[in-house]
Order: structure tokens, then C-alpha cells, then sequence
């Protein structure tokens, strides 16, 4: 896909021949960079409309939408099933990869924002912070990785110092860091997640909970009551510790939202008392628009009741 006119095309950057080469530059530089500011705005404005209320905002993964679609009609099923939001993972599949410009073309043009940007541990964090304000997004997800050929409190400064040189960048552009610790074996207990947060001094590095990854290091309702406000975003999935340790803990994870050993009413209590009200992504294996719409239901009852 590409906006390149066609050779002769009249464009509203065309220049007469009586302007030099130098000033056509310049001036069509100057429409362009406008143009791009303006998109910018309204894909800012999308983001801010969808993530203002008193409620929590329903988001699925770019890479869950598997139907053989444009990426419009992709943006445009997440939404009728009841997404109101997409989150982007920077490092996927080939096949679930796409171009952040065109991503966000789509976004604006179908009404549904980007509202986060996954960057896994990658350490070039300011470049995930650059792609996530292509969108207008609110976050790039971080995981803090556990390093076994190194020692642990050597591990937790470097990673550390390795985020507070991004939140220059992330203040300047509005973009929180939110630090994830996944199954990454660092991190996997609240209090030092809370720490780990506050040391590094920023309002804007805070933390993204999973409420499915943490049933292998505890229960999520206690991890919410002790990271509270520091949580600024969540993931959604289903998990079963039984399974988990009787078939292997990989296959925890293979239960639809609902019928594995979340207590989804204490999760949901917990987050109404710290007064949540940012995006809930689901992260879970996607499908066609029918599997979409089931997840989207279910995510429905989990977390409204």
C-alpha cells in the first residue's frame, strides 16, 4: 500500500515551474510535516475520547485478528465483536507484522485507536517509545528478564538503569513505560515489583499486570492490592494452577476466559477498589470474528460479572 501519486497526478503538493527545486523542497516539506502533524492530532484525539470515562476499556491483540483481511477490515472486526482498542506487539510473527504508518492510518480511518506498543525485554526502548507515539499510544510494555549468567542484584540495577535511560524520551512524549515480568523468573512477587517501580523515581514507569501470568508466582487479587494505583494497564487471560502443575505449566493456559481457577470476582473487586479504569487486553490465543466475539463476551463476564 502506498500514498505515492501516480507519475503526471496533480497532488496538492505540486509545484509550478517557475518555483526551484530548493523551494519546492522546502515548501512541500512544510505540507507534508503539516500533514503528518494533523493526523497525529487525530489519532492523539482518538486515543484520548476512548480511554476518557469512569470504566474499564476493552483491547485485543493485533496478532489475535487472524482472518485473511485488510487492515482496515481487521480493525473494523475487532470492533464489531466489542474491542475498543488494539494493542501491537513490535516483535512478531511475519506474518502478523505490518508497517506502523499504515497501522495507523487504519486506526484513524476506522475510528478504533493503537493504544499500546509491546516491546518484550528488546533494550532499544526509545525506539519502541518512537513507534508507539506514531500511534498516539499511551504505552510500551517492558519485560524485566531475569540474566542467570549474572547475579541478581547486578541483573536489577542494569535493567533499572537501562529504563531510566528511556524516561527522558517517555516524558517528553507522553508514552508510560509499563514493566511486565511475564514468566521471565524476575520480579515475581508484588512487594519487589512495587519497589522496583518506585525506585525508579518517574510517573511515568509503572506497571503492567497480567493477571493470567501471575497464577504461577500467586494470585492476582493480592498483586493488585499491593501494586494499586501503580498499575496503569492490564492483560487479560485464563489460567488453571491445577493443570498447570499436574500436565505441565504451559498447559494452565489452555482454558477460555471463565473455566480456569481465576477467582474473577475477588480479581474484579480488587480492581473497583483501587479504581481502574485504563485498558484491559486480552492475550490469549485469537481466531476468526466468531472466536473474536466469544473472547470479547467472555472478557465481558469476567470483568463486569
Amino acid at each position: 500500500m502506498t500514498d505515492t501519486p501516480k507519475r503526471g497526478a496533480e497532488t496538492p503538493w505540486s509545484c509550478p515551474s517557475t518555483i526551484d527545486r530548493r523551494g519546492f523542497i522546502r515548501k512541500s516539506g512544510v505540507v507534508l510535516g503539516n500533514i503528518a502533524a494533523v493526523s497525529l492530532l487525530g489519532r492523539s484525539s482518538l486515543v484520548r475520547a476512548a480511554e476518557a470515562g469512569d470504566r474499564m476499556k476493552k483491547a485485543v491483540g493485533w496478532g489475535m485478528i487472524v482472518e485473511n483481511l485488510s487492515i482496515e477490515d481487521k480493525l473494523r472486526l475487532a470492533k464489531d465483536v466489542g474491542f475498543e482498542g488494539v494493542e501491537v506487539s513490535r516483535h512478531t510473527s511475519p506474518e502478523n507484522s505490518v508497517e506502523p504508518q499504515a497501522l495507523a492510518r487504519a486506526s484513524e480511518k476506522v475510528g478504533i485507536p493503537i493504544h499500546g506498543v509491546v516491546n518484550g525485554s528488546h533494550p532499544d526502548l526509545q525506539a519502541a517509545i518512537e513507534e508507539a507515539a506514531v500511534y498516539a499510544a499511551t504505552s510500551v510494555l517492558h519485560v524485566v528478564r531475569t540474566d542467570p549468567q549474572s547475579s541478581y542484584l547486578e541483573n536489577y540495577r542494569r535493567t533499572q538503569e537501562l529504563i531510566r535511560g528511556a524516561i527522558p524520551d517517555a516524558e517528553k512524549k507522553r508514552i508510560n513505560i509499563l514493566i511486565e515480568n511475564v514468566w521471565a523468573t524476575f520480579l515475581i512477587e508484588p512487594l519487589t515489583m512495587a519497589r522496583y517501580v518506585d525506585e525508579l523515581g518517574s510517573p511515568f514507569v509503572k506497571s503492567y499486570f497480567d493477571v493470567g501470568n501471575v497464577m504461577r508466582w500467586g494470585y492476582p487479587q493480592h498483586w493488585i492490592e499491593v501494586l494499586g494505583k501503580r498499575i496503569d494497564k492490564i492483560h487479560i487471560k485464563e489460567y488453571s494452577l491445577k493443570t498447570g502443575m499436574s500436565q505441565g505449566m504451559g498447559k494452565g493456559f489452555d482454558f477460555p476466559l471463565g473455566e480456569g481457577d481465576i477467582d474473577w470476582k475477588r480479581v474484579r473487586d480488587q480492581l473497583g477498589s483501587i479504581q481502574f479504569r485504563s485498558w484491559a487486553t486480552v492475550e490469549m490465543r485469537g481466531g476468526d470474528r466468531q472466536a473474536l466475539a466469544d473472547i470479547s463476551a467472555r472478557m465481558d463476564r469476567v470483568l463486569v460479572g
